[in-house]
């Protein structure tokens, strides 16, 4: 059974800009709809085949609305610290290319579940964002062990 985990901890945000070249992850919030939206219902095929993605019942189909509800879902519970979620972006441009998830894994011999999906435009960064994204997990979080499903 998997340790207890206090959700008082905060990664230092400008330490993970500085630390990626090929992106800049930023926490989610409804001020990302519009290109988060774009983001991800252009590539649901693609999501469906990331690594922790096959059988995920999202992407579904949702008005942009919805997405913005889930967004705010998403920035409360990274504000109360009951999980994480960051948008991922391309530096120069602050295009959304994905999103990476961290939320605890009660009753599992996981701390912490983590996911994360680049759009299909981008493919070519996702395993470079898990490769990121596992180091960092690593190094400034209180896991002793995360699920995050392996790249190739």
């Amino acid at each position: 059974m998997a340790r207890s985990i206090h959700y008082r901890w905060y990664p230092s945000f400008q330490r993970s800009q500085s630390r990626y070249r090929l992106f800049v992850l930023e926490s989610l919030g409804p001020e990302h709809n519009d290109q988060d939206y774009d983001a991800w219902t252009s590539s649901g095929e693609h999501i469906h085949t990331t690594p922790g993605w096959q059988d995920s019942s999202w992407p579904r189909e949702m008005t942009p609305d919805e997405n913005r509800a889930d967004l705010q879902s998403h920035a409360d519970d990274f504000r109360n610290r009951k999980g994480f979620t960051y948008t991922v972006l391309d530096p120069a441009s602050r295009e959304v290319i994905g999103c990476v998830y961290i939320y605890p894994l009660p009753e599992s011999d996981h701390d912490a579940l983590a996911l994360s999906w680049v759009r299909a435009s981008h493919a070519q960064l996702d395993t470079p964002l898990w490769r990121a994204v596992s180091e960092w997990l690593a190094s400034d979080w209180p896991f002793g062990s995360v699920k995050y499903a392996p790249r190739a």
